[in-house]
């Protein structure tokens, strides 16, 4: 069920083109898929594109050179920008748009955290609108999790990031985003907890919804369009001779 509605979100997501071959410093792949890569430099074996992750030749993912759309400056490491006096969507668009996620998941992702409240304390003490524990706001460089900029530029980057551990599998990402990687590798998968396997379920069935609710909205506005265009271009009956002597008679 799961891989099923992975495939539907990724297809929303594709697109087209190619970037270059080889190149120094870091950057970040754009794949067709929607998601992003960020990588030191990258070189061409064949038909795939190696990402070189890290400054030495250990760390690496090899991408076939078809599934790259375009390569871009990555955003800095150590830069996690807070935006207090900007209305949260704008600021959750802007952040998503970095990171070349789709916005409308990371809404469903803190729709799930916090019910977007910023203030939000778990059990646990993750906090802020993407529940970010502790150590994890630390090592994403983020030192006020209550701040709603820096806490979603820190979840999303988070977020980002198991996408590329996990090979852009969706469903691990998020299970790993509430359980931890460890216990996603532990068990090849979901770990078999409610909580966590309830948190993947709700978060792709709201994702799924917002994406067909836009379907629907985009088919009705092209379908007016049309209806519109034919309306102005197509000319008026004419009236019969017959009609037109009997309204000249009354």
């Amino acid at each position: 069920m799961f891989t099923m509605k992975l495939w539907r979100y990724v297809a929303v997501l594709l697109l087209v083109a190619l970037g270059p071959c080889f190149a120094h410093g870091t950057d970040v792949a754009i794949l067709r898929n929607g998601f992003s890569i960020s990588h030191e430099r990258r070189e061409v074996i064949g038909s795939v594109t190696r990402l070189y992750l890290g400054t030495d030749d250990n760390g690496y993912v090899d991408i076939p050179t078809v599934e790259i759309e375009r390569f871009e400056d990555g955003p800095s490491a150590t830069s996690v920008p807070t935006a207090v006096s900007q209305p949260l969507p704008d600021m959750i668009n802007a952040i998503s748009d970095r990171h070349h996620l789709d916005p409308d998941l990371i809404n469903s992702v803190i729709h799930a955290e916090s019910g977007f409240n910023p203030r939000a304390v778990s059990p646990k003490g993750a906090r802020g609108l993407m529940q970010l524990m502790p150590r994890t706001a630390s090592d994403l460089g983020v030192t006020d999790a209550f701040d709603p900029g820096a806490n979603v530029e820190g979840g999303t980057r988070y977020l980002s990031d198991l996408l590329v551990r996990y090979d852009f599998d969706l469903i691990k990402a998020l299970a790993a985003y509430n359980a931890g990687p460890e216990r996603v590798e532990k068990y090849h998968g979901v770990p078999p907890y409610y909580e966590t396997q309830a948190y993947v379920a709700k978060i792709v069935r709201d994702f799924n919804r917002k994406k067909l609710a836009e379907q629907k909205a985009a088919s009705a506005a092209k379908t007016g369009h049309h209806k519109v265009s034919l309306q102005r271009t197509s000319a008026p009956k004419p009236a019969a001779a017959g009609e037109i002597r009997e309204n000249a008679s009354q």
